[in-house]
């Protein structure tokens, strides 16, 4: 059955419960869940989101990768899968299954075209939100990526209560002093729900002139170093700016994948490793 956006309505209090009750008995059996955020669009957070995604089912972690950004959803572009959709059996929504196994679950996945808008107001998405995660059939998973949209309005609200137990979260921003202002918002969101915060990455922080190894800062001076010292965190990676990334887009192909020699992808890598490391127990590293 084609799993489609009718029948959507707003949600009582009651209904709420018993939504969240049956989200988290479907997330019982992921051992870890990362949230990936940021205060604003355009720093690459669904790009980081999807590549982590995958360079941790490259390490042959079972992997899911929910995209919860219902408005400017991408994830299935990122990942080359934009003519698939979703579908229910009798145990519930199949995610769609992308490279290396990756589970992937998106609004475009529900949409007839990308260009489709999707015209909801808060209490709308928020009910999208809590009945996706009661009827999606993850199975078991080592980590669950969740992909949020920018800022930290009804969306970010609803994830929280809604997953609950989350392992933490990385906020990326990119240099700047306006990123630096509106990504302290996201941080403090994490904060103020109670969600560990792993890290800071710093999204399109340089670029290397691959002819003359020069370093060169386009966006202007890093601003990863200054969040992470402000709000006592660390800063995860430094993620160069590829033009590769944009053919691998281009090109319906898996950046990582595509160009694994690259810095970008190396500091990629050096990310997941990171973040293994900080929520594994000591036991399982």
């Amino acid at each position: 059955m084609n799993q489609g956006l009718d029948g959507i309505h707003s949600t009582s209090v009651g209904e709420s419960f018993t939504l969240i009750g049956k989200a988290r008995r479907k997330l019982s059996s992921i051992k870890h869940k990362i949230m990936v955020l940021s205060g604003k669009g355009g720093v690459g957070k669904t790009f980081l989101s999807t590549m982590l995604s995958l360079e941790l089912a490259r390490r042959s972690y079972r992997v899911g990768l929910f995209d919860a950004d219902i408005h400017g959803s991408s994830t299935s572009v990122m990942l080359g899968l934009q003519q698939l959709r979703l579908y229910a059996d009798d145990e519930g929504i199949r995610p769609v299954e992308g490279p290396l196994g990756l589970k992937v679950v998106s609004m475009n996945f529900m949409i007839e075209s990308l260009d489709t808008p999707i015209i909801w107001r808060g209490p709308l998405k928020s009910r999208a939100i809590m009945e996706l995660f009661s009827m999606i059939n993850w199975g078991d998973l080592d980590y669950l990526v969740i992909d949020m949209p920018p800022g930290t309005g009804d969306e970010a609200i609803t994830i929280a209560q809604v997953v609950g137990d989350i392992d933490g979260a990385i906020v990326i921003t990119a240099p700047g002093l306006m990123n630096e202002a509106i990504v302290s918002r996201a941080i403090k969101f994490t904060k103020s729900s109670g969600i560990p915060l792993l890290g800071i990455v710093e999204n399109m922080s340089y670029y290397k002139c691959p002819h003359t190894g020069a370093i060169h800062y386009p966006l202007g001076r890093s601003t990863g170093e200054h969040l992470a010292k402000k709000y006592s965190s660390r800063l995860l990676a430094k993620i160069p700016i590829d033009p590769n990334i944009e053919d691998a887009l281009a090109g319906g192909k898996q950046f990582i994948l595509e160009y694994p020699d690259s810095e970008a992808s190396k500091a990629i890598a050096e990310l997941a490793a990171t973040i293994v490391s900080l929520v594994e127990k000591p036991t399982n590293v």
